[in-house]
């Protein structure tokens, strides 16, 4: 009986793939935190705009979200500015905790919501509406880059048969610094919609109104990440494309605030 009764279960997860489902649940039992949530980052965006005496601006705006790790803030800081593509602006945002001192860069810039959200979406949107730029890019504060992410991935982006967004190879590293594996999926979105492979840390895209994170509080148990979420919803107007070259090197860190994969 048991296995008649999951019939239909599994019957939708082989047609529309579980992430698809798992995020379609999220969206029914998750919707008021998001207008709240929403609410919050309205606020937050003119509060801060008002203290910046114009928006940062360049060819790429890179997104860095942070709560409480001031040593490795500063160093996915510093390899967010050694990139080798130099038209390129930084801007940090902290999650409510206050702001360690950052290096003396006119390309940066760095801000701090006036509370706690811990919505990692809520805070990379933050950054996103108060940067201008014809590309964004997103690095968390526990994952450095390699100095050529943003040229490699720039290269995909301005090509011939340029997508609208990229993301390069993950090189997962251990907490004792040892290296798990590395992560390399062409992108596929009947594969996507079945395994989560999506990181917004290797993800540069243009700059187009769905490049927003989703607002839902997602806590570590619920399934898909916003990675996932934003970038399945990207591809669905956008060209997507992998480059499968490691540029990232991604912390597995089970202490994570948003997440532990």
């Amino acid at each position: 009986m048991r296995r008649v009764a999951r019939m239909p279960w599994t019957l939708l997860k082989a047609v529309f793939g579980w992430l698809v489902l798992f995020e379609a649940r999220n969206k029914v039992l998750l919707a008021p935190s998001a207008v709240r949530l929403r609410r919050i980052e309205d606020a937050e965006v003119r509060r801060l705009s008002a203290g910046l005496p114009a928006p940062p601006a360049a060819l790429v705006a890179t997104v860095i979200a942070t709560h409480r790790r001031p040593d490795a803030l500063r160093a996915a800081v510093r390899s967010a500015l050694d990139q080798t593509v130099r038209d390129h602006v930084v801007i940090v945002v902290d999650d409510g905790a206050g702001l360690p001192e950052l290096p003396d860069d006119p390309r940066l810039f760095a801000v701090c919501l006036a509370r706690n959200t811990g919505v990692a979406g809520v805070v990379r949107n933050v950054g996103i509406r108060l940067t201008r730029s014809r590309y964004v890019a997103f690095l968390d504060d526990d994952n450095l880059w390699e100095p050529d992410h943003l040229e490699r991935a720039l290269a995909a982006l301005e090509s011939a048969d340029a997508p609208a967004g990229v993301y390069t190879a993950l090189r997962r590293v251990l907490p004792d610094g040892s290296e798990k594996d590395i992560l390399s999926v062409p992108y596929d979105r009947r594969r996507a919609a079945r395994e989560s492979f999506l990181d917004t840390n290797a993800f540069v895209a243009r700059r187009t109104r769905s490049l927003r994170f989703s607002r839902l509080r997602r806590t570590p148990e619920v399934l898909p990440r916003e990675d996932w979420e934003l970038i399945h919803r990207y591809a669905r107007r956008h060209p997507v494309r992998h480059v499968p070259h490691p540029t990232v090197r991604y912390l597995v860190n089970p202490a994570s605030f948003y997440t532990d994969w």
